[in-house]
């Protein structure tokens, strides 16, 4: 049996925050739909794989997982007091934007290793409208070198919730699709990784276009 990356009272508090905070928002003050939830296995490791447009993103994701995700997040959010906490809660951890953070990558093996999840941004940054324009190979490098399957996810609506100046989330609908499990990469190879890379990258894009 693998060790439990956290404390019993960690795991706790983990899934105190999702039931009293997140869930709520999600579903009520954000009418989100999930489609797909039956797709995600519910144990062993896995690299979850989204687009991203908005800060409020990793929370939401993980919420939809039904299992707890440790999120490669840009180390700017730990920055933000009401998000610290929040994706703290989440396992979520820092990873400097714009380049190969070889910590975080070794924080995500780490806890594969234990049978946790662990979400990764596509892009490695938001885009405008959600859309996924340029991948990066870090998700299907932690793939391959962890022998851990992707699940590509779609965040629709998310780029809506915050409004210049307001520090209040806007109450928009959204609508998470989560796409079926994509095999683990045989090997390191950079041609085997752009090409699964480019699988999720059009696989989530396709999600992203059915809107609402």
């Amino acid at each position: 049996m693998s060790k439990s990356r956290e404390p019993i009272e960690s795991l706790m508090l983990y899934h105190l925050f999702k039931w009293s905070v997140v869930s709520p928002m999600l579903h009520v003050y954000f009418r989100g739909r999930i489609y797909g939830a039956e797709n995600v296995p519910q144990q062993g490791p896995l690299v979850v794989v989204s687009n991203h447009a908005s800060d409020f993103d990793p929370p939401i994701l993980s919420s939809c997982m039904k299992r707890p995700v440790a999120f490669m997040a840009k180390e700017e959010l730990f920055e933000i007091p009401i998000l610290r906490k929040a994706i703290l809660l989440y396992g979520a951890y820092p990873v400097k934007r714009g380049m190969a953070d070889r910590s975080a990558i070794r924080s995500a093996l780490s806890y594969l290793e234990q049978g946790w999840a662990t979400g990764v941004f596509l892009q490695g940054t938001r885009t405008a409208d959600g859309r996924i324009t340029e991948p990066k190979l870090g998700a299907a490098l932690i793939a391959a070198k962890a022998k851990a399957p992707l699940l590509p996810v779609s965040l629709w609506g998310t780029s809506e919730i915050s409004r210049k100046g307001s520090p209040v989330p806007r109450s928009v609908p959204l609508t998470v699709r989560i796409g079926t499990v994509i095999d683990a990469p045989g090997s390191s190879d950079r041609e085997e990784l752009e090409a699964i890379t480019q699988r999720c990258a059009t696989e989530i894009n396709a999600m992203h276009d059915l809107g609402r």
